[in-house]
């Protein structure tokens, strides 16, 4: 801070002194008043700056608290457009009214037009009606590197995948001649790692079908009706696509046992489920569509999407015996340098309760023991520290999940 007019001496005596000290005195509380004019123009600048950003702030935070106290908008189908409104049909709940809208909303509606609605199912505002497009990207359209040759140990599995999946798509002249419809759906149901997934890539490897991958948990939404707009959508994306493969994921995020909860997301859950069942044994003809699904909790599952006609092949993935593991084994070390001490059929005795995913975890722990040896070569005690090694992770993990349950 530049020093007040007060402090400033005067250099002359008031009855002495000349008219040019005058001058020169009046000069230096000139600039002294010019400088601390600067230092308060400063100031005020950063002031106004700084009340600019908390005004802003304070409008953002109006308007997502205005938001917040609005109702919520539920998704909704144009019915028919009549002299006396518009009869729509709310989605998740099926609920049809006649709403009255204005001449402007009015031109911009058609029959099948996706709109969204307030608690008085009065129309907001339109929608798109193209299809969503998280639809769309799930898509495969690039075959995964995944062969039915990278996987051990499930050659009855893979018979019935292949039964169920290829074949219907492949030779369906087949079924013709017998006089049978062709299985609709495979459910893959076992512990984690031991292939469920590799499955469903190695399908999407031999198929020329299209080939749509989801998880069950991105048709969770907090949207009402959004869940069940996306499973329409993705069936869609199918239809056009024909013949095609729908692969779920996780499908026990969806397809859970139905419970007697009030909340809104146990309900719009349950919405999706059942527009999930509708599309897979509905009215409507699914056509060249099959389904792959998988889960690693088979005793949550809903009743009514385990039943014949929905999956026609319940297909349990266990965990590899021994002779699986030799094989895994080889699978995974097909591309490493291993020592010619190496010795698969003591490996897979030694592994015991391992899955699939936890071999290929010994195959890239054991090359990691090597590489911090400095070695190119894979002998057989690395794989034996590295099992050592992801059983000690695998408790920990354990523990630490029981720590937080």
């Amino acid at each position: 801070m530049s020093d007040t007019v007060d402090d400033v001496d005067l250099p002359y005596d008031e009855d002495e002194a000349s008219q040019q000290e005058k001058i020169r005195a009046l000069e230096e509380r000139l600039e002294v008043l010019e400088s601390q004019n600067e230092e308060m123009r400063d100031k005020l600048l950063d002031a106004n700056a700084e009340n600019n950003k908390y005004q802003q702030k304070l409008e953002r935070l109006t308007h997502e608290n205005k938001k917040l106290k609005q109702s919520p908008l539920f998704v909704a189908t144009v019915q028919e457009m009549t002299d006396e409104g518009v009869i729509i049909k709310q989605h998740g709940n099926n609920q049809e009214a006649l709403t009255e809208v204005t001449a402007e909303m009015r031109d911009e509606l058609d029959p099948d037009a996706r709109v969204a609605v307030n608690n008085s199912l009065s129309i907001v505002k339109t929608l798109s009606n193209e299809t969503d497009v998280r639809a769309r990207v799930m898509e495969v359209t690039e075959s995964p590197d995944v062969s039915y040759e990278d996987i051990g140990g499930l050659e009855e599995q893979m018979q019935e995948v292949r039964e169920t999946v290829e074949m219907p798509l492949e030779k369906p002249h087949m079924f013709e001649d017998v006089g049978i419809e062709p299985p609709s759906g495979v459910l893959l149901y076992g512990p984690p790692g031991t292939g469920k997934t590799m499955l469903a890539k190695a399908v999407a490897n031999q198929t020329d079908a299209t080939f749509i991958k989801m998880a069950g948990s991105e048709l969770v939404h907090k949207f009402i009706g959004e869940g069940a707009k996306l499973v329409r959508d993705l069936f869609e994306v199918a239809r056009e696509h024909e013949p095609a493969v729908i692969f779920i994921d996780e499908i026990d995020a969806i397809a859970s046992k139905r419970t007697e909860s009030k909340t809104s997301g146990d309900a719009e859950v349950q919405r999706t489920m059942m527009q999930l069942l509708s599309e897979m044994d509905g009215f409507e003809e699914r056509g060249e569509i099959r389904i792959i699904a998988a889960t690693n909790r088979f005793d949550m599952l809903d009743r009514a999407i385990l039943r014949p006609g929905r999956f026609d092949r319940l297909i349990e993935v266990p965990k590899p015996n021994e002779d699986g593991r030799e094989i895994i084994f080889q699978i995974h070390t097909r591309d490493m340098n291993v020592a010619d001490d190496v010795d698969f059929e003591s490996l897979a005795a030694e592994t015991d309760e391992a899955s699939g995913a936890d071999i290929k975890a010994v195959c890239t722990e054991a090359g990691m023991f090597a590489i911090r040896d400095d070695r190119t070569e894979i002998r057989m005690e690395d794989f034996l520290n590295a099992w050592e090694k992801v059983q000690a992770e695998s408790d920990e993990r354990e523990d630490v999940s029981k720590t937080f349950a």
